[in-house]
This record gives structure tokens, C-alpha cells and sequence, in this order.
């Protein structure tokens, strides 16, 4: 989707809105369900959903409701996509990396080690073309997505023990999903998928030595610093990591046009809102982590070129024998080359400057 249209859309589904609450009497009364892969605890990941449903209601003049389900109520969090594509439910908030065991595929909808910040994630998606091509392939699956947050640059990961070569991850069982799990596992250690609700109690009884959430904010919240007080930094797996609604395409289909654009408007508000609330309750959020006694490491430099090297054979690797991976992989790489090289010139010069020049 180009920019121009992204806009236009954008401007097409407020004022259908406002038209909608016009003549509401028009329109029919329409209830969705959507369930969420995250906890309610996780107040800005989960609320994303609140603030999409928030404001589609608002626009349609209370016409058009949906009620959202915080994981494991309607369905666990990682069958959200399985309850969608069936039409169990309307809608979802999910994270199509959590799927690559149906496709590796999926990850493109999320984040790639090594790949795009939030800031490059939008502009593929909304200017790029990676929006249409992501509907093609999610068509497959009875399904129409939507960008529906951004955590930002995620934090690496809560260890029991220090990292301090690449040869520390051998046997280490960590939780890290999708390709970040894969990379873990050519490196030697073992990967565990896990919903967010089920990592603290796993790295208490020593099931984990290891696990990655999110960041600051989030991870306080969910109590790893009472277990494991090495925190590494950056998350290199999720440079960007995007979140996703995702609607049944039949029911998407059967939308009224008017709420089909306060739909894709207020997915629009809830992808740019969760960035901003990250990026503004993480600072504060990883003072107090640090202040009761959590060590922050950077991961060593052999862990980072190992697992970089290690995300791109693997590219290659699927590329090779799964088109429709190959299909996102081309067109994804070449837009990643290319804004490397603008934010190496503009983005990273600037921020270097101001961190670490006084």
C-alpha cells in the first residue's frame, strides 16, 4: 500500500465514521468477539485491543461493539490465528510469529532477527508494499490482518547466570519464540515457546534458565527480577516486533463499508499508540529494575555476529524451499538494504550523538 493511499484511507475512515454516526439508524447493530494472545495484566500490549475496540464504537455511534478477551478465555494464546481462520471468533490480537510452525512466513507479520526497527516495520508496511503482500499471504489462511502495535526495540532476555561467550548458550533453555528460537538452537541452546502467563512459573522450578518478554514495563510486571537478575540488552530478534488484529475474512466481507474504515482507523490509532506508551513508561520502568539490583550486560559481541550469521543462512536456507517465505523474503531484504543505508546516513549519526557525547 503506498503512502498516498494509506492516507487517503486513513481520511476515508474517519470521516466514514463521522457519517456513520450520522445515520446510524442505517446501519446495523454488529457485536464481534476478539480475543487476545496476552494477559490483561500487560495493560499496554493487551489494551491495544481496548483502544481499537474503544474507538470503533465511538465512530459507529455505539453501533459497532467489539468485546475483547484477554488470553486463555476464549481460546489460549497461541491458538488465536487457528479460532480466527475457523470463524469461532471474528477477531484477534495477535503476534503472527507466534504461527511459524504453520509457516515460517508468519514472522515477516512480527519481526525477523536482525531486521527492522519499529520505525522501518510501519514504513514497510503502510509505504513499502509489505501490507499488501502480508493480506496475500494471511488471505491463505481465511484471514485479513491489520498493524496493531509496536513494543519498540525489545530487551535480550532475564538470565539465571552471565553470558559471557558464545559458548555459555550451549544447553541453556530459554524462552524466545519463532526464528529468535531457531537461531538459539544452531547456536546450542534450547528454545521453549511459552505464553507470557506461563514464564514466571517455569523459570521458578528451573524448567528455564532463561527468558525474553518484552521490556521494562512489562517484564516488572511479570516478576523476573525476583528470579533471574542478569538482563541483557538488545533483543536482537525483535528490532521491531509488531503486533497484529486479525479478522475472519467472511466476516470482514459482511462489514458495512462505514465500519470497515472505523475498523481500519482505529487499528491504525492502536499501532502508533502502543509505540508511544512503550517508549514512554520503559525509561522509568527500568530505573527501578535496576535500582533493586538487576544487572544490565550487553550480549557479547561473538553471541551477536554468531546469530546474526546464523538468521541469514537460515533465511537463505527457507527461501530456497518455501515461496511464499521467498515471496516476502525478496521484497523484505531489499527494503531493509535500503533503509539501513538512509538511517546509517540520518537516524543512527543523530542518536549517536546524543547518547554518548557529553
Amino acid at each position: 500500500m503506498s503512502r498516498r493511499a494509506f492516507i487517503k484511507g486513513m481520511g476515508a475512515g474517519l470521516l466514514g465514521g463521522a457519517l456513520t454516526a450520522a445515520r446510524a439508524a442505517d446501519l446495523p447493530a454488529i457485536s464481534w468477539r476478539l480475543a487476545s494472545s496476552f494477559p490483561k495484566s500487560l495493560d499496554t500490549i493487551f489494551g491495544a485491543g481496548e483502544v481499537m475496540a474503544r474507538r470503533v464504537a465511538q465512530i459507529t455511534g455505539g453501533k459497532f461493539n467489539i468485546r475483547v478477551f484477554p488470553a486463555g478465555e476464549l481460546v489460549p494464546g497461541l491458538q488465536v490465528l487457528d479460532a480466527v481462520q475457523a470463524g469461532t471468533i471474528e477477531a484477534g490480537h495477535t503476534a503472527g510469529y507466534y504461527y511459524v510452525g504453520k509457516n515460517m512466513a508468519f514472522a515477516f507479520d512480527t519481526a525477523l532477527p536482525f531486521g527492522l526497527t519499529a520505525r522501518q516495520q510501519n514504513a514497510w508496511m503502510y509505504a513499502g508494499g509489505g501490507l499488501q503482500l502480508l493480506r496475500d499471504f494471511y488471505k491463505g489462511y481465511n484471514v485479513v490482518q491489520f498493524p496493531g502495535g509496536n513494543t519498540g526495540v525489545q530487551m535480550g532476555g532475564w538470565f539465571r547466570r552471565e553470558i559471557k561467550s558464545l559458548s555459555d548458550l550451549r544447553g541453556l533453555k530459554m524462552r524466545i519464540p519463532g526464528i529468535g528460537g531457531k537461531i538459539l538452537a544452531k547456536l546450542g541452546g534450547v528454545p521453549q515457546t511459552l505464553p507470557g502467563s506461563d514464564i514466571y512459573p517455569a523459570l521458578e522450578r528451573g524448567a528455564l534458565d532463561a527468558a525474553e518478554w518484552v521490556g521494562p514495563y512489562d517484564d516488572e510486571k511479570l516478576g523476573f527480577a525476583r528470579i533471574a537478575r542478569h538482563y541483557y540488552y538488545p533483543g536482537w530478534w525483535e528490532g521491531g516486533p509488531q503486533l497484529s488484529f486479525i479478522i475472519n475474512l467472511q466476516k470482514w466481507n459482511a462489514l458495512p463499508d462505514p465500519y470497515k474504515a472505523a475498523l481500519e482507523a482505529a487499528c491504525a490509532e492502536a499501532n502508533v499508540r502502543m509505540l508511544a506508551e512503550y517508549d514512554a513508561k520503559n525509561p522509568a520502568a527500568l530505573m527501578r529494575l535496576v535500582q533493586q539490583g538487576v544487572q544490565l550486560h550487553a550480549y557479547p559481541k561473538d553471541v551477536m555476529l554468531a546469530a546474526r550469521r546464523t538468521a541469514f543462512e537460515i533465511y537463505e536456507e527457507e527461501a530456497s524451499k518455501n515461496p511464499a517465505f521467498k515471496t516476502l523474503y525478496d521484497h523484505w531484504k531489499k527494503f531493509r538494504d535500503a533503509e539501513i543505508q538512509w538511517f546509517k546516513v540520518a537516524e543512527g549519526p543523530y542518536q549517536n550523538f546524543l547518547y554518548y557525547v557529553k
